[in-house]
């Protein structure tokens, strides 16, 4: 399948290279400023909706902490190494392929900012897939690389922002008490 992937991926037009490799980076920004209009957003709302937000990037830098023990662990090389000519330039010798930090990223950033603002759903999951697969287009990871990082991003930084967020919101509480006071 990474072959096939990254074949069509050669066949396709250069503006398409160029769109997949600045793409998946793009998308990062796109969410962050999402968790910004997302704790604009919570301002007016319940403490609970604030913590949501807050412990949001907290989760995703979480869990990609973990995934870089997980590459540490594993050490797969990245499959540009030999088996396909690639459309990106592959990472250095001891920059490993499983899981892809990117699909982490997105994912989590994807899971948590749902959590926080349900409404951005039908946006930010297609945005993490495709941001997950550009890393496959463009021949830096295997698709299990994406695949597993992403369901570690989705499925992880949303349940520690649900195990947080007892803990937090008394805090945003008293922090609102006293700035209105």
């Amino acid at each position: 399948m990474y072959r096939d992937i990254v074949e069509f991926a050669l066949g396709t037009p250069e503006w398409v290279h160029a769109l997949a490799e600045t793409g998946t980076d793009a998308g990062l920004f796109v969410f962050a400023a999402l968790f910004v209009a997302a704790w604009w957003r919570a301002r007016g709302r319940s403490p609970r909706d604030m913590a949501l937000v807050l412990l949001g990037p907290v989760a995703v830098v979480a869990v990609y902490l973990l995934s870089e023990v997980i590459k540490i662990l594993v050490r797969e090389d990245r499959p540009c190494r030999g088996l396909a000519t690639t459309i990106a330039a592959c990472p250095e010798v001891g920059d490993w392929s499983f899981p892809s930090n990117h699909s982490v990223i997105a994912g989590a950033a994807a899971g948590t900012l749902v959590l926080a603002w349900r409404a951005l759903a039908a946006f930010v999951l297609p945005l993490a897939a495709v941001m997950a697969f550009s890393r496959v287009f463009v021949g830096v990871h295997y698709p299990h690389d994406v695949l597993i990082g992403a369901l570690l991003g989705l499925v992880l930084a949303p349940l520690l922002v649900l195990l947080g967020v007892g803990a937090v919101t008394p805090v945003v509480r008293r922090w609102n008490l006293v700035r209105t006071a």
